[in-house]
């Protein structure tokens, strides 16, 4: 099974940008697809973005605009680049391997630890 590793959260300033980093110990787009979630304290898991083998990408509707994934296959190695950053986005942000059934692309298996990202003057 391969295991993605969530890296490059830290403390930014609100307008500050970060970049997050998921590698995986072997073909990243093993399922067919990646993305990347965050949980807040007191909330739900939410999906921010998506990005499939082909390069395909989705976002959620708030974020549009402001995120960015992006994928490198040789590296196995999926990026989310945060801009514009604001206390609302502090959260933990988990990457996941994603499979296609149904309907939609879905996270099978257990979670990362994630990567704290905290947006605080």
């Amino acid at each position: 099974q391969v295991q993605l590793v969530e890296s490059g959260g830290g403390l930014v300033q609100p307008g500050g940008s970060l970049r997050l980093s998921c590698a995986a110990s072997g073909s990243i787009f093993s399922g067919g697809a990646v993305g990347w979630y965050r949980q807040a304290p007191g909330k739900q898991r939410e999906l921010v973005a998506t990005i499939t083998s082909g390069g395909t990408t989705t976002y959620a509707d708030s974020l549009k605009g402001r995120f960015i994934i992006s994928g490198d296959n040789a590296k196995n190695t999926v990026y989310l680049q945060m801009n514009s950053l604001n206390p609302e986005d502090t959260a933990v942000y988990y990457c996941h391997g994603l499979v296609w059934y149904g309907s939609g692309w879905h996270a099978i298996g257990s979670w990362g630890q994630g990567t704290q990202v905290t947006v605080s003057s």
